[in-house]
């Protein structure tokens, strides 16, 4: 819950910096609770099913699920609530950040002891 706040935080700060378009100048704090923003990240983003599962691989999901969120929600205004899109899109690749995750673990653990 706390790397997908963050990620939506550095991406709306980054937006507002760069004044992509109107969408992106509204400061970041707003962007927490319109929408169902932290509905999603406190309720949906954590089911421990199709979440990812490694403690690094948290932290990766969750701030990726809140950039992903913020850029669907601010770069295309058909679609003002990207919080969902971007669980499900994580969800998808969960697996695939626990493999990568623990394939690192791995290949750290193999260079030291070698």
């Amino acid at each position: 819950m706390v790397g997908g706040v963050i990620g939506a935080i550095i991406m709306s700060a980054m937006l507002n910096i760069l004044h992509v378009g109107n969408w992106a100048d509204i400061p970041w704090y707003y962007h927490l609770f319109m929408g169902g923003f932290l509905f999603g990240i406190v309720y949906m983003a954590t089911d421990p099913v199709t979440a990812a599962t490694t403690n690094i691989g948290k932290w990766i999901y969750g701030i990726a699920i809140g950039i992903i969120a913020i850029l669907v929600r601010t770069l295309n205004p058909a679609y003002p609530e990207g919080t969902m899109l971007a669980i499900l899109l994580m969800n998808v690749t969960a697996p695939l950040i626990d493999h990568l995750v623990i394939r690192a673990y791995v290949r750290r653990r193999l260079t030291e002891t070698i």
